[in-house]
């Protein structure tokens, strides 16, 4: 009688909840810690080597802190392009599928954007153009005039508009998507960062002497110099930010999660061959 043949397979039992719970413990730490750094180091200037403190100044875009937010941004994008692969082999619709390629090629830009600075490039275009204009005596020019209007940084009169409609897509869309109170609680919280910061950064581009200048009134009232409002109010922005971020990311991941646990296979299962049944059947 011939030896059995048998396959063997092998079978990895992976915590994915206690994986998410690590990731998410360990940005929420590092965050804190990047604001603590930038405290202590940059502000405090305990260290006082000036291309150390400019690596931990969590406002500069060549820090530590900004590589971070960034590579965080992206891995919330590919987490994205991840849950678009899977729901495009399952029996979702095509405007689900879409609605999710949606969402993922925003964070990916948001990404490129966080490592480009491409709003505040083409905010500081947009202002050197309707100045261009406005000195060549074109005084019709609706650059000029929109800049007159809004009072702080050009960038959000030709984002915010997008960002609001994302944001308002996001919430609608994942609503209906995420239809459990866990990833929907989550997906508020972040997008409630992200309007926090955007509210940082207006009143950070509001001339001193503007009504709505909170930082002009902490000044007069605790003494305290413009620097200090100014660096504090950034770290607490970009902080805000990346919390917002990883908010995200817990939500993605854990519906990620769902979509795995509800039978979704990225290997095929091995199937006997008819030749390995004739192997594996006695005499």
């Amino acid at each position: 009688m011939k030896e059995e043949e048998s396959k063997a397979t092998i079978q990895i039992e992976v915590n994915t909840e206690r994986i998410i719970r690590s990731l998410v413990i360990f940005c929420i730490a590092f965050e804190i810690f990047l604001v603590l750094l930038d405290g202590f180091i940059n502000y405090g200037e305990y260290i006082d080597i000036r291309a150390i403190q400019r690596f931990c100044n969590i406002a500069r875009e060549d820090s530590l802190a900004s590589w971070f937010g960034t590579t965080q941004t992206l891995m919330v994008g590919l987490t994205l392009w991840l849950i678009v692969w899977i729901v495009r082999h399952t029996s979702a619709s095509k405007k689900t599928t879409l609605g999710w390629s949606v969402i993922a090629s925003f964070f990916t830009y948001m990404a490129v954007d966080d490592g480009a600075e491409i709003h505040e490039r083409m905010g500081t275009a947009f202002e050197t153009m309707a100045k261009a204009a406005r000195s060549a005596g074109d005084s019709s020019s609706w650059m000029a005039k929109l800049l007159d209007i809004f009072p702080s940084y050009p960038w959000q009169v030709l984002f915010l508009p997008l960002f609001g409609l994302m944001g308002l897509f996001i919430v609608i869309f994942l609503w209906r998507e995420l239809n459990w109170k866990r990833p929907r609680v989550l997906i508020i919280l972040a997008l409630t960062c992200f309007v926090i910061a955007v509210g940082f950064d207006f009143i950070e581009g509001l001339d001193k002497k503007h009504t709505w200048n909170i930082h002009t009134l902490i000044r007069h009232e605790y003494g305290l110099k413009k620097y200090t409002v100014r660096h504090f109010s950034k770290s607490a922005e970009e902080f805000i930010e990346m919390m917002g971020t990883t908010l995200f990311w817990l939500a993605f991941l854990s519906y990620l999660e769902v979509l795995t646990r509800r039978g979704v296979h990225f290997f095929p299962k091995h199937r006997l061959q008819p030749s390995d049944k004739k192997k594996n059947t006695h005499p």
